[in-house]
């Protein structure tokens, strides 16, 4: 609840002049007033200022500006979780922060991920995500999920998120956002989100959260190779919280693999190519390092890199080549995403390779977890503090 509304009507100020007063989207202005959207900090202190009026008086009924105590242990569902990329992340993040968390409920219906899933975690994960009731659901805090993109068919009736986006797989973490109100999420996705359907994707996705289901939202588009990982793998992650805060974007990366720490010493002849593969490719292409990736396009251009080009489900074995001399092995595909090496390998090598290509960096993932809890929960900041410079974190 807030006081926005009330606030301005007593001041004689129309929507339009605190619109101009603030800086903030008139629309914006509207949905926060009628109480369907929580404003982020910087958004909040901009209308303060815009009603010359203190923010603990214009949201002193929102718990968004007080400390947050987060449950131990903190209790997470993993949806779409392919062989548990979230999994492991979360870890990291909560041994950093000193806290617990337990997987309450997971979701893939890939039948070979459920295996890999079982195998390493001791779980397996339900099936369709489609055909569970949200109701179902156990209670939890925080929801993961890296789900595919779609196009939404967005319908002229605006019913809300159902009309939107029924049909698509976003719509199934609505739902069960809907039903069962949890603290906080994050999700992942591929760098094309921003533009997929010429943009009307992204925007019905952030339309949704923050204004169908009222949760404060950021987002960034990010990049393996930053984290340590020697992976060019580019993706969308996207927090939300029900109180307010002010992500930071910045991350402490403490430890940088390169592409020697990912390679195996000792690989099994069947990932070599022959000799005389080898020699025509060397005869065409120089590289300047070594180790390197060498990155083959179906025309037959080579270019190389002391990192390895996008991990691609199902591709990346014919492509990406170390050396130009041998396929990636499943091991070092795993470890280009971050995986650790006890991840047990219990299906195919095509299998194997489906799920690295399909997985989330963990090292990038767990910085971004990591840093919303602080942010959003453990390291609160008061109304009257001053705020650092806006970083921009659009992407279109």
């Amino acid at each position: 609840m807030n006081k926005v509304r009330k606030t301005r009507k007593e001041k004689g100020m129309s929507q339009e002049r605190l619109a101009e007063m603030s800086g903030v989207n008139r629309g914006r202005l509207s949905r926060i007033e009628r109480q369907l959207s929580v404003p982020p900090l910087s958004i909040a202190l901009k209308i303060s200022k815009g009603l010359s009026t203190p923010a603990e008086e214009l949201f002193d009924e929102s718990p968004a500006f007080t400390e947050t105590t987060l449950p131990q242990p903190l209790r997470y569902i993993d949806l779409f979780c392919g062989i548990g990329g979230f999994r492991y992340a979360s870890k990291l993040a909560f041994d950093r922060l000193g806290l617990e968390g337990e997987c309450v409920f997971s979701s893939d219906n890939d039948l070979f991920a459920q295996e890999s899933y079982e195998a390493n975690f001791g779980e397996k994960p339900l099936g369709d995500i489609t055909k569970i009731d949200a109701k179902d659901v156990p209670d939890f805090d925080l929801l993961f999920g890296g789900f595919p993109c779609q196009a939404f068919s967005i319908c002229g009736l605006r019913k809300g998120f159902e009309d939107k986006t029924k049909g698509t797989l976003f719509f199934d973490i609505a739902r069960i956002l809907k039903e069962k109100r949890p603290t906080a999420f994050v999700l992942e996705n591929v760098k094309n989100l921003a533009s997929h359907n010429g943009g009307d994707t992204f925007r019905t996705i952030l339309s949704v959260l923050r204004d169908e289901l009222g949760y404060c939202v950021d987002y960034k588009l990010l990049n393996a190779l930053d984290f340590g990982l020697p992976q060019k793998r580019e993706r969308v992650l996207i927090v939300g919280a029900k109180k307010r805060f002010e992500m930071d974007w910045n991350f402490d990366v403490r430890e940088k693999k390169t592409l020697a720490d990912v390679l195996e010493k000792n690989v099994d002849q069947r990932f070599y190519a022959s000799p005389a593969v080898v020699a025509k490719r060397k005869a065409r292409h120089k590289p300047e390092v070594s180790p390197a990736i060498w990155h083959e396009n179906k025309s037959g251009n080579v270019s190389s890199y002391p990192y390895s080009c996008a991990l691609r489900a199902g591709a990346s074995h014919n492509y990406l080549l170390v050396d130009g001399e041998r396929r990636l092995t499943p091991r070092e595909m795993l470890r280009l995403q971050g995986f650790p090496d006890e991840f047990k390998i219990v299906v195919s090598d095509f299998q194997i390779r489906k799920q690295a290509g399909n997985a989330i960096p963990v090292d990038m993932v767990a910085a971004v977890i990591e840093n919303f809890l602080r942010s959003a929960f453990l390291s609160p900041r008061r109304p009257s503090e001053s705020l650092p410079p806006a970083r921009p974190s659009a992407l279109f």
